[in-house]
């Protein structure tokens, strides 16, 4: 088991090398009928492929709580379903500042920017109309939830300088950390001093925007003990104006191993931020004039403060079958946010979660099962005032936001011939959501109300795995998802003040079949899904115009159907490209995306507005054995989205053209350019989604970034 994913056969071996941009197939052991205990101290084998490299020892050095990287990967891409790896090593040349930054080589995930580290991040169609925050989406860190316990949740506590791997599970396939939501799961995992690629690491960064960033890792082992400390400083004016950044993250950890066969690690995680907000334009202003911010915003001074502090604990204990993880966690967030009001939020967030894995013979055949709990709660003191240029006026409300969840879930995989496996899993779930508005404050909301929803279900798996080669695995099943509504959902803004709204939680099946591998020179990641989703959850703003930046509604769609194809395949051009030993690949990334209204009273059979159809990338990579490389890409959305639910607008189609280059010297200094956008495209990055047609007059559109130009430095010793 990893810390990362857990239940996942210690057997599986990765090929760890593979094209840069594309998460290799897995190289996983043929399954045997025995198998050592998941996280066991048992090094892992490697499997040799012809003009493959050799895996790096910071690749295969890891602890109980926090396995290595290569065991990392061997988690992940032994799931039956689709899946993806990110190696921070693959971005860590690159002005990495976002989410986007880090994942947008992985098919499937739709992630775009809006202004500062604000994103939209859907997979599969979550959220899909979602104008804020992230909804159908499990965030975690070192495999524990960072989301708020209502479920909504936000990236401004995510470092990618911090980060040794990201690991992407989509829809049911990220049961195995008891999530399963439409969209699935993204893990973002932190190094520890085992895993970190140097024991010191120094950073500075700067360029277009007036951007200027310091980074920092330090980490040392002693004996049984163990820490990390990291930290990174962003300040940024923004392409646009009044986007100004100010963000300071620092994230540590400590291990201890107690016994042979126990670990405990605690991480700390603290963060402020402090970022501008510029609005939404119109769709002329957004692609004529795209650097300016909206009025409004300006003459509210709209911003986004958030301070928040994180402590979490895993402890691992290596049994005579299986191991036992027991994980813990407290989150605080203070959120001043003034907007069309200035909304002023206080909570908490704390939980537990014991799972076990473990392999063991059913007739002598290998059985993997895992068993995990989770019970996690928090409070929510929300209040609202008036915005009075960015300051609190008068209050107009004053509540308090419950949400308690009671989880358990089993997934076991059953290899009944050498290379074919049954997998079976599900989970049951009690989720309570509880809102308290206290009121007395005329004219909104004079009368005290009190509301509350539980939702309660279980959601199943099945699916099959086959690996027919080492590097070749083929893979169906079809899982249940249910999407619990947060709070931005149930508090909804009206003419009768703040009011709960009774919704239904979102639930859906998803059938999915693909494939990845890897054969001699082609690599590949493909997989077909579609979801047949009951009562959706869509937002859509309420008005032609948003000048006002009043949120998006929130109504359940009786029926949708979500469908696509995730595909990546890449190709070594080159491994020998003048005879020195460099080398030149290709990569294509092409997500398609299907969402609909199926027989819908108002929209009918009308594609759901908000995300492309198609979104490909293309990187053409270099690198010489000095260390010199060149990675030309092309970012490509053939048609934009919809800006509305009746689909009277499409937003333009856009191409976007980016160079990163730099040098890795031996002495571990490492010097590099990331070039974006050099044509200036002028494009709609995102939209705030409108249920009638827009017109001249509204403001929906954020716009793309423009031509930017980042250089930094980095010294590992």
């Amino acid at each position: 088991m990893t810390s990362s994913r857990r239940g996942a056969p210690r057997a599986a071996l990765p090929v760890l090398a593979c094209l840069t941009t594309v998460s290799p197939a897995i190289a996983q052991a043929p399954p045997g009928r025995t198998q050592a205990p998941p996280g066991s101290a048992t090094t892992l084998a490697e499997i040799s492929v012809a003009g493959e490299r050799r895996p790096d020892p910071r690749e295969t050095a890891g602890s109980l709580t926090v396995p290595s990287l290569a065991a990392q990967r061997a988690a992940v891409e032994s799931t039956v379903g689709s899946v993806a790896f990110v190696d921070a090593a693959a971005y860590q040349n690159t002005y990495a500042n976002t989410v986007r930054d880090v994942l947008k080589d992985v098919p499937g995930v739709f992630v775009q920017t809006r202004y500062g580290q604000e994103m939209r991040l859907s997979i599969r169609g979550s959220g899909i109309a979602r104008g804020f925050h992230v909804r159908g989406i499990e965030l975690l860190q070192d495999g524990i939830p960072l989301n708020l316990a209502d479920g909504s949740g936000d990236f401004y506590q995510i470092d990618p300088l911090a980060l040794r791997s990201i690991e992407v599970f989509k829809g049911g396939n990220a049961l195995s950390f008891g999530a399963t939501t439409l969209g699935g799961a993204v893990n973002f995992v932190t190094p520890t001093a085992y895993t970190a690629l140097a024991p010191n690491i120094l950073r500075f960064e700067a360029g277009s925007f007036n951007t200027f960033r310091e980074s920092f890792q330090f980490s040392r082992i002693s004996g049984p003990a163990d820490f990390l400390i990291s930290g990174t400083l962003t300040n940024s004016d923004g392409y646009r104006t009044h986007e100004t950044q100010r963000t300071q993250n620092f994230n540590a950890n400590l291990g201890y191993r107690i016994a042979p066969g126990i670990e405990t690690r605690f991480y700390v995680g603290l963060y402020d931020t402090d970022q501008k907000l510029p609005g939404t334009l119109t769709l002329d202003t957004a692609l004529t004039n795209p650097s300016v911010a909206n009025l409004n915003a300006v003459n509210n001074n709209q911003s986004r403060k958030v301070q928040a502090e994180r402590i979490a604990n895993r402890t691992s204990f290596e049994l005579d079958v299986g191991r036992l993880d027991i994980d813990s966690w407290a989150i605080h967030k203070n959120l001043y946010h003034p907007i069309f009001q200035v909304i002023d939020q206080d909570g908490w967030t704390y939980g537990v979660s014991p799972h076990w894995s473990g392999t063991f013979d059913i007739a002598g055949y290998r059985n993997d099962l895992l068993l995990g709990l989770r019970a996690f709660a928090g409070i929510n003191d929300a209040r609202q005032f008036q915005n009075v240029a960015g300051l609190r006026g008068a209050q107009t409300l004053r509540a308090v936001q419950s949400a308690s969840n009671y989880e358990a879930y089993a997934e076991n995989r059953f290899w009944f011939l050498p290379d074919l496996a049954l997998m079976t899993g599900a989970k049951a779930f009690s989720s309570n959501r509880t809102y308290s508005n206290k009121g007395g404050f005329p004219p909104l909301n004079p009368v005290p109300r009190y509301a509350d929803a539980t939702y309660e279900g279980v959601n199943p798996k099945v699916g099959l795995l086959w690996q027919p080669l080492p590097t070749v695995q083929v893979f169906a099943d079809a899982t249940r998802s249910a999407d619990v509504p947060d709070f931005s959902d149930l508090a909804q803004m009206n003419t009768a003040g703040t009011t709960f709204v009774p919704l239904k939680a979102q639930r859906a099946w998803t059938y999915e079949a693909g494939t990845r591998g890897r054969l001699e020179s082609w690599t590949w990641d493909v997989t077909l899904y579609r979801a047949e989703v009951r009562d959706t959850l869509i937002n859509f703003n309420t008005a032609t115009a948003s000048a006002a930046g009043v949120p998006a509604a929130t109504f359940n769609a009786p029926r949708t159907r979500h469908q696509g194809i995730e595909a990546a395949l890449g190709y070594d051009l080159s491994r020998d490209l003048t005879g020195i030993g460099d080398r030149l690949n290709l990569t294509q990334i092409w997500t398609h995306n299907d969402f609909r209204f199926v027989g819908d009273p108002v929209y009918v059979n009308n594609r759901i507005a908000g995300i492309p159809q198609d979104v490909l990338r293309t990187v053409l990579s270099y690198a010489h054995p000095s260390g010199f490389y060149l990675t030309p890409s092309i970012d490509w959305v053939p048609q934009g989205a919809f800006a509305d639910h009746g689909n009277a607008q499409r937003v333009p189609g856009y191409a976007l053209f980016n160079v990163q280059t730099g040098i890795d010297f031996s002495n571990g200094v490492s010097l590099f350019v990331d070039a974006r956008n050099l044509t200036d495209e002028r494009y709609i990055s995102d939209i705030s989604v409108l249920a009638l047609a827009p017109n001249a007059a509204s403001a929906i559109y954020y716009p793309g970034i423009g031509r930017s130009v980042f250089g930094g430095i980095r010294a590992s010793f």
